[in-house]
């Protein structure tokens, strides 16, 4: 996404191979935009389930969900960019074969880093195809109503595909295996590459350059800064290899802000986007709903699966109230916002989203899902839908139209690396507190491990040492008490579904407390951002923002 975005050629009919309905067309663009954002949501269900089979305790698993969106998030507007220089057309089949490619051998990855490789490649693709696939719209479909009508479905199928992606997590991780929620992209991916090749038209190339430096230096900046907290989760703040690592990824971003305003002539992030103080505000919020919003999928995805003991496909439904309360809340903010402006709205979300973080840091091992998870949940949500569409309006108002895509563009960049980053930080303060409650708590564990007869403790405690900070599955405590002697079994089995379980939901209850705790922290820093630097007038927003922003 970038000036040319905007400024999308007319439609043209050259390179079709066969002529198709404009709703098959439609149908292609949409299905590539749903399987993107599908990705954001579908991985998490699947989380505990692929930290079973990797052996990575909680902390680590977040790399499952940051090695996508730092690919995706780090190179979207360099994705925009291929799209107008190479041809959108060309860069849609080109990031759909990355993507599908990508889902394929995260799918069949047998160790930990080759399922990063995946979904590395996965984002990759999916910041190619995402703004080229907008981008197609203007080109496939003529001005007024026909392309108006376009831009809904595509937003749309943006909106519902996160709720889509739950239930769909849940359902293929419940009944078949949590690489399915990999491989159900590449025959989609394989349908879409093809219709792609016989049915789009060809765009035309405009002259220009790629900031391929600018995007490589901002991606391992933001790498490096991810690597760096969740580092320091597992080793401590004062290890050298943290404090190096993140010196380096501070260097990386500073670098990359001075390059981007003195040292390249197409930039990706051109400074000019930041000139106004309201859009950079705007900017910051949305970084903070991003860590807000992968923190709160995260966190109680491993609670309700690890403490309440719910199936992936029960904790997909949990969720689904999410996406259908945001979707609701957005058409409510949309109709109110001409009349209150953006500042209201968005002064009301960040207090609704610290609100409800704070709210969620109660959790404890006796709360439930209806007197607990869900209030936090659905306020977090009104919170989402109080701020996207205000937000987006204040990124693209008193801009020129060139400009309009990439502000808009910049919001999803924001969200993306806002809940990578955010995340990673929120994981560092679960492993600290999971680490201290635990060294706090084991007297109880190890009182009952040596009340165990026979050579039960030594038997039990080898067991339980091997799993560290993993913690046991059931599945795994199950096997290993019927593989004791018959006589053993009882006593063992008490053990790991008494003392032990009780200690491990404790630890899972209180350390998710302290992250939701610091996402308030992160929270109120939003509402000062709202009131403080966000001040735009109800006569500064544009009366009906560019449909290419909104969608964005």
């Amino acid at each position: 996404m970038t000036q040319t975005v905007a400024a999308a050629p007319e439609r043209g009919h050259r390179g079709a191979r066969r002529h198709a309905h404009p709703a098959l067309v439609l149908l292609l663009i949409a299905g590539a935009q749903l399987m993107v954002v599908l990705d954001g949501t579908i991985v998490n269900i699947a989380l505990p389930s692929m930290g079973a089979y990797f052996d990575k305790d909680q902390t680590s698993m977040t790399w499952a969900l940051n090695a996508y969106t730092l690919a995706f998030g780090g190179l979207l507007l360099l994705g925009g960019r291929s799209g107008d220089i190479f041809g959108r057309r060309r860069m849609f089949i080109v990031g759909l074969s990355l993507f599908t490619s990508g889902s394929f051998l995260a799918g069949i990855s047998t160790t930990f880093p080759e399922m990063l490789v995946g979904r590395v490649i996965q984002g990759i693709g999916g910041a190619i195809a995402a703004p080229t696939a907008l981008s197609l719209i203007a080109n496939e479909f003529e001005e007024g109503p026909e392309r108006t009508r376009a831009f809904a479905v595509y937003a749309a199928v943006s909106g519902a595909g996160a709720a889509l992606g739950l239930l769909l997590g849940g359902i293929l991780t419940n009944y078949f295996s949590w690489r399915w929620v990999l491989f159900v992209n590449v025959p989609i991916g394989l349908l879409l590459i093809a219709g792609a090749f016989l049915y789009l038209h060809q765009t035309e190339r405009l002259r220009g350059r790629i900031d391929f430096i600018g995007g490589l230096i901002s991606v391992a900046g933001m790498v490096a800064l991810v690597y760096g907290f969740i580092h320091a989760a597992n080793d401590g703040w004062s290890n050298g290899e943290t404090v190096g690592v993140l010196v380096v990824a501070g260097m990386l971003l500073v670098g990359f802000v001075l390059f981007e305003a003195y040292g390249t002539a197409h930039p990706i992030m051109p400074m000019r986007i930041f000139e106004s103080r309201s859009r950079g505000g705007a900017y910051l919020v949305m970084l903070v709903a991003g860590a807000a919003m992968f923190g709160m999928f995260y966190f109680i995805t491993f609670f309700v699966q690890g403490v309440r003991d719910y199936s992936a496909l029960k904790t997909g439904f949990a969720f689904l109230p999410i996406a259908l309360t945001i979707g609701v809340t957005s058409q409510i903010v949309a109709k109110l916002l001409p009349r209150t402006g953006p500042k209201p709205l968005i002064s009301v979300g960040t207090v609704l989203l610290t609100g409800s973080l704070l709210w969620l840091s109660r959790v404890s091992t006796a709360s439930q899902y209806a007197d607990t998870l869900l209030p936090g949940m659905i306020v977090l949500a009104v919170a989402m839908g109080c701020l996207f569409v205000p937000l987006t309006t204040v990124a693209v108002s008193k801009i020129e139209n060139t400009d309009a895509g990439l502000a808009s563009a910049l919001l999803n960049v924001g969200q993306q690396v806002g809940g990578a980053i955010g995340l990673s930080v929120l994981a560092t303060v679960f492993a600290t507190s999971a680490r201290n409650f635990a060294a706090d708590h084991l007297g109880g564990v190890q009182a009952a491990l040596g009340r165990l007869p026979g050579n039960l403790p030594q038997l039990v405690g080898a067991k339980v040492q091997a799993a560290g900070s993993n913690g046991i599955q059931k599945a795994d405590i199950d096997k290993f008490v019927n593989g004791l002697p018959a006589g053993q079994r009882p006593a063992a089995h008490d053990f790991f579904y008494g003392p032990y379980a009780q200690l491990s939901h404790q630890i899972q209850a209180h350390a998710s407390g302290q992250a939701f705790l610091t996402g308030a922290i992160f929270g109120i820093v939003g509402i000062v951002v709202a009131l403080v630097v966000i001040n735009v007038k109800k006569s500064d927003v544009p009366s009906e923002p560019p449909l290419e922003a909104v969608a964005a």
